[in-house]
């Protein structure tokens, strides 16, 4: 958060630099409130760059092994542009080194870890164990330490979804 308030400032320094020289360069023609406008854009121009870039920047931190199997997008009224083009807000990601596939009877399952990262204010990661039964394409949670399962929350998956391909789809 520091860094990115540092990052901030110093983009309205350079195009206030940028605005001040154009004012230069126009032979004062240009009136004065052009530097803190210049000032005001680069910041704005900094601050939509790192939300529209937080996603693919977040990605590349991942391991190899990582599939990111959904994405969530959004606007905000304070950010008009957003209802425009959303940007990611949050996204799954399942990591495909820690899968734990079964075989019990007729069904395939596959233990797995969903990993959901957000963006705040400060990132929030939370993770939550799930058990997938490949060969019905149902999937539930598994809560407490002893991972039970919990059937109240039991939902169907469908087969070309990207949670159901990462983890039931050999590559």
């Amino acid at each position: 958060m520091l860094w990115h308030l540092i990052g901030a400032i110093f983009a309205g320094l350079g195009a206030a630099g940028i605005g001040l020289m154009l004012r230069f360069i126009s032979g004062k023609r240009l009136p004065r409130w052009i530097i803190p406008v210049c000032a005001g854009l680069g910041m704005l121009g900094y601050q939509i760059h790192y939300e529209y870039s937080w996603f693919s920047q977040k990605q590349g931190q991942l391991p190899e092994s990582a599939r990111v199997v959904s994405i969530e997008k959004g606007g905000a009224f304070w950010r008009p542009w957003t209802y425009v083009f959303p940007m990611t807000t949050a996204f799954s990601v399942v990591d495909r080194d820690n899968l734990v596939p079964t075989q019990v009877e007729d069904h395939r399952l596959v233990e797995f870890i969903r990993y959901r990262f957000e963006r705040q204010y400060v990132d929030q990661v939370t993770h939550q164990a799930w058990l997938m039964n490949c060969t019905t394409r149902s999937q539930l949670p598994l809560v407490g330490e002893e991972r039970r399962p919990r059937f109240e929350d039991l939902s169907d998956v469908d087969a070309d979804t990207p949670l159901f391909q990462a983890l039931c789809t050999e590559e």
